[in-house]
């Protein structure tokens, strides 16, 4: 299925303004919540463990909607495997950053399309929702608000989202492929408008490491 929702810059300013620190305080977090955060968390917003309809994403791609290009593609090792190297893992919170890099065009695309695969342990999953936000330093550049819908129980699912980008300016621009990394997101992942995942990322656009 494909889902399409446009964001831009300013996106969600009418939610009152949060901090991460009042929201570490609370014991169920909304997508008003996190609509109202000024700037990327520092930290992570809830646990690993409360993600308890066990959705794994096991696949991601990043395609430019006018050529069609393949701009990114991860795809996790089975299951077997990841187990087997999560035993050796101490990092709680591996698996929860990404970090990307692209060359200067990407900030000059208007439309990305992004494709998602993730399987739903046994529980059915109701309204779900993912909320992304990015930042360049303390800027809120875009927002993004994405309803995946009903997951049956023990599935396999693969969703399109299609973003538009806001027209930055030629001087931002420049700050941002001259500060690699600068550029930060929050995803954040609901389940009957409670918070269940968090993932972070960040992102270069000077064309390599």
């Amino acid at each position: 299925m494909k889902v399409k929702k446009s964001g831009g810059a300013g996106a969600g300013a009418a939610a009152a303004a949060r901090t991460e620190e009042e929201l570490g305080r609370k014991t169920l977090i909304g997508p008003d919540d996190v609509l109202g955060l000024q700037r990327v968390t520092s930290d992570y917003l809830c646990t690993p463990e409360e993600n308890v309809y066990k959705i794994d994403f096991t696949r991601f791609k990043i395609r430019d909607m006018e050529s069609g290009t393949v701009l990114f593609e991860i795809t996790k090792p089975a299951a077997s495997e990841r187990e087997h190297n999560d035993k050796k893992d101490i990092d709680p919170n591996a698996g929860r950053f990404v970090r990307y890099q692209f060359t200067p065009a990407f900030l000059r695309l208007r439309q990305v399309g992004a494709t998602v695969e993730f399987t739903v342990g046994d529980k059915p999953i109701n309204n779900f929702r993912m909320i992304e936000r990015h930042y360049f330093r303390d800027q809120l550049l875009k927002s993004f608000d994405f309803e995946f819908g009903f997951c049956i129980p023990s599935s396999k699912n693969t969703c399109e989202h299609i973003y538009e980008f806001p027209q930055l300016s030629e001087d931002l621009i420049q700050e941002m492929i001259l500060h690699p990394y600068e550029t930060q997101s929050d995803s954040f992942y609901f389940v009957d408008n409670k918070l269940v995942m968090h993932n972070k990322a960040d992102y270069s656009y000077s064309g390599g490491p």
